[in-house]
């Protein structure tokens, strides 16, 4: 299977060879940081034009077709829209934190993004703790949705964010157990080692009913976790306007509306990293012409293909339930999940000690 870390590689030797090593240093971070925002940006608006048309699917109708072939240019012209509509600042708001909650917001999300491996040396961070680090990244954005809500100075926006971050605090608890779940199978907490550990069979299927029982529960929790329907309390329209981000405008709104959809590609990312192998294909044993034909595939190929696929599901969950009370999203996670999340890590845990896995 073709690897970039040939490429990474070369380019690192062309830059220390034209170069003095701390020059070469920062030439290569700024390469890789407008990589990382690129691919940021340009998956952002693949989320958006994929919500609308799934939507539209589902409720059978055709979506954006006017501006471009199928739609295809309305993003952009949303984005346009976006980028020329005034910053309205909101009398008696806390100034400063009021424009620092959107950007904590962004940062966390793209730092949690730049530990997603999208193929072989394809990553930008690779701890030995990388998915303590992953969660450690994603928490704090819940602070920046805080800070609006509270910097906002409207009841509206400050009843979404402790929605919100009562939300969000607790379904990362089980978020927290699934991913245990998965350590606990593969012994590591290294993004590239687990993926490389799944090339022989991906978790979902090497870890029993265990390990499908933590990718249900992390579908459910991501998806809270995501401030996404059923589980959009935080954004009720019919109750809170537009929840924590209601006095914000132009591209610091914009900015709440990319998180939240890059969000959505990250839990979908991490679900496929953990249970679905990454970019790690799929080998049938004994299937020796199949296995081969796999790996034609690009690794890159293999993760957006199974992200996606999570992404799917995880909209169709949207469109297809409504909206639920606070008091049954808080009662879900405390008094189901945490304990079916707990019992599940410690069966994995027998099963794991006592070899019976693949």
């Amino acid at each position: 299977m073709f690897s970039f870390n040939n490429i990474t590689t070369a380019i690192d030797e062309f830059l220390n060879s034209v170069l003095p090593a701390q020059g070469a240093l920062i030439v290569e971070c700024v390469l890789v940081a407008l990589c990382a925002v690129l691919a940021y940006v340009t998956l952002a608006i693949v989320m958006i034009f994929m919500e609308r048309k799934v939507c539209a699917a589902f409720q059978c109708r055709l979506g954006p077709m006017r501006v471009g072939y199928w739609g295809l240019l309305q993003v952009f012209a949303d984005v346009f829209k976006m980028l020329i509509k005034e910053i309205i600042s909101i009398n008696r708001s806390d100034r400063v934190l009021y424009n620092l909650a959107p950007y904590l917001v962004v940062m966390s999300s793209v730092l949690t993004f730049s530990c997603l491996p999208f193929a072989s040396g394809l990553q930008v961070l690779d701890f030995n703790i990388g998915v303590f680090f992953i969660m450690a990244a994603s928490s704090f954005g819940v602070l920046g949705i805080l800070l609006a809500g509270w910097s906002s100075n409207n009841k509206y926006s400050m009843i979404g964010a402790v929605r919100s971050g009562a939300q969000m605090i607790s379904y990362e608890l089980s978020i927290g157990l699934c991913i245990l779940v998965v350590v606990i199978l593969s012994g590591t907490m290294q993004i590239s080692e687990l993926v490389d550990m799944q090339r022989s069979g991906w978790f979902i299927f090497r870890g029993h009913i265990p390990a499908f029982i933590a990718f249900i529960i992390y579908l459910i929790a991501g998806n809270a976790e995501t401030n996404r329907a059923p589980f959009d309390l935080p954004e009720a329209e019919s109750e809170l306007t537009a929840g924590f981000h209601t006095e914000y405008s132009g591209m610091h709104f914009g900015f709440f509306y990319v998180a939240e959809f890059m969000n959505l590609f990250i839990v979908a990312g991490i679900a496929s990293t953990l249970f679905l192998g990454g970019w790690a294909p799929l080998y049938i044993t004994g299937l020796d012409a199949f296995n081969n034909i796999m790996d034609y595939i690009p690794g890159i190929v293999w993760f957006l293909g199974k992200t996606f696929f999570v992404i799917w599901l995880l909209m169709w969950v949207r469109w297809t339930f409504p909206r639920m009370r606070i008091d049954h999203v808080v009662s879900l996670e405390w008094k189901y999940l945490i304990p079916i999340g707990l019992v599940n890590l410690l069966i994995m845990t027998l099963c794991v000690v006592m070899g019976w896995t693949f």
